[in-house]
């Protein structure tokens, strides 16, 4: 009991331990703050997976659209609604379900 008096006595003890108290819990950068950048940078990377996968499957259509003309006519009647002059083009909606 008397060391443990006797630290807590020490100078250097209490610095040390209010510096400690200080960075864990209440400076800018402390362990809560340290926690939510690390996930909040995982997310990010994730959501950079993410959209590396979808421009390179856009880029892959691309190519795709650049080399065959009837994939290309394929694209732009299918997301255009594009026709040819002779043609009727009828788009069918699904009904909201209630």
């Amino acid at each position: 009991m008397n060391r443990l008096i006797s630290l807590f006595r020490n100078k250097y003890f209490l610095v040390s331990l209010i510096f400690l108290v200080w960075m864990l819990f209440f400076d800018k950068n402390d362990l809560i703050s340290q926690y939510q950048y690390h996930r909040q940078v995982n997310k990010l990377k994730q959501e950079q997976e993410f959209y590396e996968k979808e421009t390179a499957k856009v880029y892959k259509e691309l190519d795709e659209l650049n080399s065959n003309p009837q994939k290309l006519e394929k694209f732009a009647r299918e997301k255009y609604l594009m026709k040819k002059d002779n043609e009727d083009v009828f788009v069918i909606v699904p009904e909201k379900k209630k």
